[in-house]
């Protein structure tokens, strides 16, 4: 019969477990701020890599296409072709269609900033019009005070301009070696995890894909869907710079929350200076109708199973992709944020027993999951 230590314990035993969980938490945020502090060092080549998988996640149903009649290799160079050409068509149409209209896109901004000002300056708001005067010389200002940043900045463009061309001559080749080789990578990936855990990881891998190439496309699905409905809206109510503006909406539903609003506030501004506010009014109308569609019917259609998450897990991914890595930390916070939580799901679903039940096919590893 073992006996028990008579002497009570100095710590409350809520506090032990507290401090137990307190410093495991603390181990794992600071595992997570050098995670982020070695990936923000090498932001262009997790720059490449992301775009690479971008590549990938587009051309994976093309390339598969093609290699049900030609060997692999020749079916991801001429997926690479096919996406070059249709890249390069788009841009040669929008340059045909959009030459020297986007002065009078910039002109007519202003005509709106300008109506808009006028607006304010009467009932009920009645803003004073030296107001607005002030603001513009601090907004001089301050482009005066910091011109030997600027200067230092446009210095510094050419420098950007290579390292975009190398960014994108990495991504290509990233995507190359997904495309074609994406089973190989996996499988030697699989080999540093012990053998009992590599099905459940292959299975997490396989989410985190999945999710990932949902968005990729869903997300350029909806982005062309709001371009044509705002175009086409812009077009049948005689907006001019129909296309550019367009154009501007399908870039900017690529910033989640921000991006499109903002995009489409371009597009109302143009209509106010270009055919006066009833017109304005309808447009504004309009992209709040595409908004609801975008929400309730396209979202939910396109990309329900590739992003499962609350919108206001949404909108503070996306304010704190913005506060860690600007830009580029806004685009990509909602798919790294799916990703993470379809693999945290996955695992929290499957067991370390199910392991010993269900081992990987063979000595070959798991299926490609960069070609799905």
């Amino acid at each position: 019969m073992s006996q028990q230590d008579p002497t009570p314990s100095l710590v409350p035993r809520g506090l032990a477990q507290s401090a137990a969980y307190a410093w495991r938490i603390l181990a794992v945020l600071v595992l997570a701020y050098v995670i982020l502090y070695v990936l923000g060092q090498l932001e262009l080549v997790v720059i490449a890599v992301f775009v690479g998988l971008i590549i990938a996640a587009i051309l994976g149903p093309i390339v598969n296409l093609f290699q049900k009649f030609l060997p692999r290799g020749i079916a991801v160079a001429l997926g690479l072709i096919t996406l070059l050409a249709i890249l390069l068509g788009i841009i040669a149409f929008i340059a045909g269609s959009v030459s020297g209209q986007w002065e009078t896109l910039a002109a007519q901004f202003g005509n709106g900033v300008g109506e808009i000002q006028r607006w304010l300056e009467g009932p009920p708001f009645n803003i004073d019009s030296g107001d607005f005067g002030v603001w513009f010389d601090n907004a001089r200002q301050w482009v005066i005070d910091n011109r030997g940043n600027l200067a230092a900045g446009a210095v510094g463009s050419a420098g950007r301009v290579l390292e975009i061309v190398a960014v994108m001559a990495l991504a290509v080749f990233c995507a190359v070696c997904f495309l074609g080789g994406g089973s190989g990578i996996w499988r030697w990936a699989l080999k540093a995890f012990p053998q009992p855990t590599r099905a459940r990881v292959d299975g997490a891998g396989h989410v985190a894909w999945r999710s990932f190439a949902g968005y990729t496309r869903g997300i350029i699905i909806v982005a062309a869907c709001n371009a044509t409905f705002v175009c086409i809206l812009l077009l049948v109510l005689g907006v001019p710079l129909a296309l550019p503006l367009a154009l501007i909406v399908f870039f900017g539903t690529f910033i989640p929350l921000i991006g499109a609003p903002v995009a489409m506030f371009i597009a109302v501004v143009v209509a106010l200076a270009a055919k006066g506010p009833i017109i304005a009014l309808v447009v504004l109308l309009g992209i709040a109708l595409l908004g609801q569609l975008e929400g309730h019917v396209l979202q939910p259609l396109v990309m329900s199973k590739a992003v499962n998450i609350h919108p206001l897990a949404v909108a503070l991914s996306v304010a704190a992709g913005t506060i860690l890595a600007g830009l580029f930390g806004a685009v990509i916070a909602v798919p790294v944020v799916s990703v993470c939580y379809g693999v945290a799901k996955f695992w929290s679903q499957t067991k370390p027993a199910d392991d010993l039940a269900a081992p990987l096919e063979g000595d070959d590893g798991p299926q490609p999951v960069l070609t799905s």
